[in-house]
């Protein structure tokens, strides 16, 4: 195991060590890279165009503008654009605003912003998988995380509570994420960056102490660092312990769920309850949670009490009891059944929309965007043509409380609800009512109504045809 515990070493040297004792990227594979602008990502970033942690396949970049600090988020997304150009990057820019989303979710801003960052990183990655004719599977999403970020984490999961799962989650690789930069100290980051002269951006949120990130930071780390100055080796090296046991646990848990629960992806787990009071209470928790995100993954907001009250439930013939996301669980004879709730629950997930692409919702269908003659805008309630100028994407969600925008044909601004009533779309329906957006604006209410500031004019040098293919 490599590990980082000397500023005087080289950053390159280590993290390249690092990647290839852990084939965190192998040979050929594209690799899409989170970056933000800060320090970290701008290594990161750095480091592979140059082929210092080892030679992939096609690189590309993504960046996603949270839309929370006005004129500096700003600020990064152009920063971000110039560096990629400096070093010859693809790299695409995504505008969203988190912080809607994470009220709209019941979310801190953190996860909120984490959820949308792997969320279009994963479409933006399958896309370029797709070009280079490389199996999806075997790409890379590669994270800037560093030995700091991995501390801070167990220390706020230490503070508000979690699992052996939670301490250790935040390894080397999970699927196709991988963090070459896990055994580097902040500090030697920074002052590589500074040897050869390389600019990043800050984000002042980060001193932001009201943060319990930023006060573990700030407060907490120092003085355990002044018990013990190898602080930050010796609590990764037991995270990596805790690590490999979770990993075989779990695995004997998949293997529990998969046997003892009929999974329907998206619609139902059906547990059979003899079966599963053979198990140890913490075996039953680790196969209920196993076999409930395997059939909801978009569930993610299983917390420990929801997962104690089913390990409780198995035992209730009465037991009935509704769950986060629109689930819902009860006994029925031998079996305890989780399934969705009531059918307006369901929402579109955020997914990114290239123009020209596709952007692919789920149960919601997919709206395609393609090239369009700017004399030729007729369309329906399903297809519209818009003024797309230089936009390069857009998102498309569903509907949150408070949207609106200006229709086209119409005075003044309407909420987005109202509109949806008024077209006589159905309450049980209308979660699953796509909303294409462009940044904080509304472009497309799909199925309703188009945006008037999108609306196609003399002017217009640029008309993309937007249309939602519905799925029953």
């Amino acid at each position: 195991m490599v590990r980082y515990s000397s500023r005087m070493d080289s950053l390159p040297d280590i993290a390249r060590a690092t990647t290839l004792a852990r084939d965190l990227l192998p040979a050929a594979a594209p690799v899409l890279a989170l970056v933000s602008g800060g320090a970290d990502s701008v290594a990161l970033l750095r480091l592979l165009a140059t082929g210092a942690l080892g030679q992939t396949g096609p690189l590309s970049v993504l960046h996603v503008n949270h839309l929370l600090r006005g004129d500096d988020s700003d600020a990064d997304e152009a920063f971000v654009r110039d560096l990629c150009a400096e070093l010859g990057v693809e790299c695409s820019a995504v505008r969203f605003d988190v912080a809607a989303y994470a009220r709209e979710a019941g979310l801190n801003l953190e996860d909120a912003g984490r959820r949308i960052r792997y969320r279009f990183a994963d479409e933006a990655l399958d896309e370029e998988c797709r070009v280079a004719r490389f199996a999806p599977a075997g790409g890379r999403i590669a994270v800037a995380h560093n030995r700091d970020d991995r501390v801070e984490t167990f220390l706020m999961r230490a503070i508000t509570g979690a699992g052996a799962g939670g301490f250790s989650s935040m390894g080397y690789a999970r699927d196709r994420i991988v963090r070459p930069l896990l055994d580097c100290d902040r500090s030697a980051i920074r002052d590589w960056l500074r040897s050869t002269q390389h600019e990043w951006r800050e984000d002042a949120s980060n001193r932001d102490t009201t943060r319990l990130r930023a006060r573990n930071r700030a407060e907490i780390v120092p003085v355990a660092e002044a018990i013990n100055p190898a602080f930050r080796e010796t609590l990764a090296r037991s995270i990596d312990l805790l690590g490999a046991d979770d990993v075989l646990l779990s695995r004997m848990a998949d293997g529990f769920a998969h046997d003892f629960a009929e999974i329907v992806s998206g619609e139902r787990v059906e547990f059979d309850r003899e079966w599963m009071s053979t198990l140890d209470r913490a075996m039953a928790r680790r196969a209920v949670r196993s076999a409930v995100l395997t059939a909801f993954p978009d569930r993610s907001r299983l917390d420990s009490v929801h997962v104690e009250a089913l390990v409780d439930g198995l035992g209730d013939d009465a037991f009935a009891r509704d769950l986060p996301g629109g689930l819902r669980a009860e006994c029925r004879y031998a079996r305890l059944v989780v399934c969705r709730g009531d059918a307006a629950l369901r929402t579109v997930a955020p997914s990114l929309l290239p123009l020209p692409g596709i952007a692919d919702l789920g149960e919601a269908g997919e709206i395609t965007a393609e090239l369009a003659d700017p004399s030729s805008v007729a369309g329906t309630p399903d297809q519209v043509t818009i003024d797309a100028g230089e936009l390069e994407t857009l998102v498309v969600d569903g509907v949150r409380p408070g949207d609106r925008m200006h229709p086209l044909g119409m005075e003044g601004s309407r909420k987005l609800s109202d509109l949806l009533v008024d077209a006589k779309v159905p309450r049980h329906t209308r979660g699953a009512v796509p909303v294409v957006r462009d940044g904080e604006r509304v472009v497309w209410l799909a199925g309703v109504r188009m945006s008037d500031e999108y609306r196609v004019g003399s002017a217009t040098r640029r008309a993309i045809r937007l249309t939602w293919h519905r799925r029953d």
